[in-house]
């Protein structure tokens, strides 16, 4: 079994086992990741990065993980491929001749 499917069966069995399904529609998914990353970013609110908790990052980032595993799974996407594809996309977009070592969006390049 591949580690993604091993973390989303896992999801799956934790969610079903409460009867959640219920609420783990496509839009609300999507909400719950935009509400995680945004506790996430509060980690970092008036500090600099370094003073950022590493345990409640983690703890974050787990949360938003999840979700958007569970919301791949909703549509049946394989998280390795879109990531992937997602990459090669970023690539064309970012050629390294003019990408390199700048922080410029693609159409200002």
């Amino acid at each position: 079994m591949k580690e993604s499917e091993e973390i989303i069966q896992a999801l799956l069995k934790f969610r079903n086992e409460r009867d959640w399904e219920q609420f783990h529609n496509p839009k609300d998914l999507a909400l719950a990741i935009s509400i995680e990353s945004a506790e996430l970013l509060e980690l970092f609110l008036w500090k600099k990065a370094d003073e950022a908790n590493p345990e409640k990052v983690k703890e974050e980032l787990a949360d938003i993980f999840s979700f958007a595993f569970l919301l791949a799974e909703k549509y049946d996407l394989d998280v390795k491929d879109i990531v992937l594809e997602k990459i090669k996309k970023n690539g064309e977009k970012y050629p390294l001749d003019k990408s390199k070592g700048t922080a410029k969006k693609y159409d200002e390049l």
